[in-house]
């Protein structure tokens, strides 16, 4: 149903924002506003503020903010539509009116309302007749009790092949209704028939109740399917629905959070055990559409797999699937069941406390990312090494949220880096390597920065060590930069003596575990007595200017200027390797000698650029681009 903008404006108007958080808040008054704990995350001290005035409502803790129709669909999983009808109900307000075609769509969707509703009734009718015994042995024995059946609605479907028509087709529900409701199937040839034959029947009900499909559990042991699930309707979609959605919501706004099983007799099991906040996917595996409706539930549904192989694959299907959609404060986190245990056979076995345990277990995505692609992979060579960390980001360039993406990389870098390190400890003995550097190793393309070349004037031995001192001022007060870049640090040799024995200690200091973060490794030198260089480079005035290597610079800016020194450093490398060269050639002139000075001449060339050739450079430190 559409809402002109005029009435949605009307309705926020005369309905109270206070009055309608104020059933969900304890709300106190303040001035003009009201403020009380907020309801989208856990906090002891009030930072949830409502303006009555200004008709929303915001958080200074989490961010929330919205009207009153956001309230109710963030705070309380409505629909945008039902969140609407109910306040316009509160407040007296008559809906629009719709158009004659919106008119005939609404009353043939309410008409396959009371076709499901009423199958869903005359099923659980069936389950205590005679005809019933066989299924209501078979829920019993599954450990059901009365309130639990009626609670889920549960039923049976007889195994006449004519019955549920035979029974509802007096009730004035003609064929194409029941067919259309998918009661019946239609076949190319001969009359219409029961879908569901001989199967315990599980009701799937929509966000706001209203059945809409039905699941069923096949009795007899030769079935083709144990477990079928209604067609695509006009009410039903298995991608967009969850099973037990209604009634698990009400339950995850008050525990703060909902858990997803892989059956309907999971869920059943969690509900009399104690976890009311229990869903189940229908059928397939989970969808975008799906994560999205759980996401109005809770921030970090907890996926709960059985602990087996299908319980991996499902739980790396879902994973794909959240990977792109991945926004700032939602999530998925993973419950891993015991190996041969689901929910139903844990719970009921060993009870709520067992259950508690595994969920609180729950590992995060980006935990579950990590195992699902690194257990069992071989890491024994350095091509190994590069394809699995090719692998890893380009999984997670299927992020498009892009803070969430930066996070994800930065995250797995540092685990790539802290598992790379077991397999082999970084050295600083740069014999082999011509100047420190492998001459066939791409260092940077990041360009130059201006005023890394203020040393031109002066001997090159000068700018040489000056470059070297910005290099320790980096890293000692962005350590981080070590995550990716240590070897790159370990093969450079440093002509200024007390620079290179820090570099190498440094090194040395990652090896033995010293967390990278500033604070540690300065506490670190200090105690391995390199306090006195670490002071003068920290506080020299020729290098203050240069601000990304300042700690207050962003990460990613001083990665950029970083990259830049080194390629500076490179590029001594490459102008001493030419200069002997060309005295080479002068006496003995070659081919393959005149080939390779053309190579050093073409690197030296685009080795440097400008500060203006970095996109974006300076404006995560908050710089202002003229």
């Amino acid at each position: 149903m559409r809402f002109p903008p005029e009435f949605l404006d009307e309705l926020r108007q005369r309905v109270s924002l206070v009055d309608v958080v104020g059933r969900k808040v304890r709300l106190v008054k303040k001035g003009r506003e009201h403020s009380g704990l907020c309801p989208f995350h856990s906090e002891k001290t009030p930072s949830f503020t409502v303006s009555e005035e200004k008709g929303f409502y915001h958080c200074f803790g989490c961010g929330a903010h919205g009207d009153v129709i956001r309230f109710l669909t963030e705070g309380e999983g409505f629909h945008f539509s039902e969140a609407v009808e109910r306040l316009a109900s509160d407040a007296g307000i008559t809906l629009p009116e719709v158009t004659p075609e919106e008119k005939e769509v609404y009353k043939r969707r309410a008409t396959l309302y009371d076709v499901t509703e009423a199958a869903a009734h005359w099923y659980m009718s069936q389950l205590n007749s005679i005809g019933g015994k066989e299924a209501k042995e078979y829920i019993l024995e599954r450990g059901l009790n009365a309130e639990t059946i009626e609670n889920f609605k549960i039923g049976y479907a007889p195994s006449g092949r004519t019955s549920l028509k035979d029974a509802l087709s007096p009730r004035k529900y003609s064929e194409d209704m029941l067919v259309e409701a998918g009661m019946l199937v239609r076949p190319e040839r001969g009359p219409t028939y029961d879908r569901f034959q001989n199967r315990v029947m599980f009701p799937i009900s929509d966000i706001r109740g209203k059945i809409i499909a039905f699941g069923g559990r096949a009795l007899e042991k030769g079935a083709k399917a144990k477990y079928l699930n209604s067609p695509a309707t006009p009410l039903f979609h298995k991608g967009h629905n969850l099973y037990n959605a209604f009634d698990a919501r009400r339950s995850a706004f008050e525990v703060g959070d909902v858990i997803v099983t892989e059956g309907y007799m999971d869920v059943i099991a969690l509900a009399e055990g104690g976890f009311k906040n229990a869903v189940a996917p229908l059928g397939t595996a989970l969808t975008e559409e799906q994560i999205g409706l759980l996401w109005r539930m809770a921030a970090e549904p907890i996926l709960c797999f059985d602990g087996d192989k299908a319980g991996f694959k499902a739980a790396s299907r879902a994973l794909d699937r959240a990977l792109p959609i991945l926004k700032p404060g939602l999530s998925l986190s993973f419950a891993l069941m015991p190996e041969g245990d689901d929910p139903d056979t844990l719970i009921r076995r060993e009870g709520h406390i067992a259950m508690k345990t595994v969920l609180n277990s729950a590992l995060p995505l980006v935990e579950m990312f990590w195992r699902l692609n690194t257990e069992g992979v071989d890491i024994s060579t350095p091509e190994r090494r590069a394809g699995l960390e090719k692998k890893l980001f380009t999984e997670l360039l299927n992020i498009k949220e892009e803070k969430v993406r930066g996070f994800y990389m930065s995250d797995i870098r540092e685990r790539l880096f802290n598992l790379f390190r077991g397999t082999r400890k970084f050295t600083s003995n740069n014999k082999g390597h011509k100047n420190g550097f492998r001459t066939n190793k791409v260092v940077s393309s990041v360009g130059g920065l201006k005023n890394t070349r203020r040393g031109r004037g002066k001997g090159e031995k000068a700018v040489k060590a000056f470059l070297e001192e910005l290099i320790i001022l980096t890293i000692v007060n962005h350590p981080q930069l070590l995550i990716s870049n240590l070897e790159v640090f370990s093969e450079i040799e440093m002509e200024t003596l007390e620079l290179d024995k820090l570099r190498k200690n440094i090194i040395d200091s990652v090896n033995d575990g010293v967390p990278l973060e500033a604070g540690k490794l300065k506490h670190h030198l200090f105690e391995t007595g390199f306090e006195n260089v670490y002071l003068r480079i920290t506080s020299s005035d020729s290098l203050k200017s240069d601000w990304s290597a300042n700690k207050k610079a962003n990460l990613a800016d001083a990665e950029l200027a970083w990259n830049h020194i080194i390629a500076r450093l490179h590029k001594f490398s490459l102008e001493k390797e030419k200069k002997a060269l060309e005295e080479a050639l002068a006496k003995n002139y070659t081919e393959q000698g005149f080939e390779r000075l053309k190579f050093l001449l073409n690197e030296i060339e685009t080795t440097l650029g400008d500060e203006s050739d970095i996109e974006g450079y300076g404006l995560a430190s908050g710089k202002t681009l003229i």
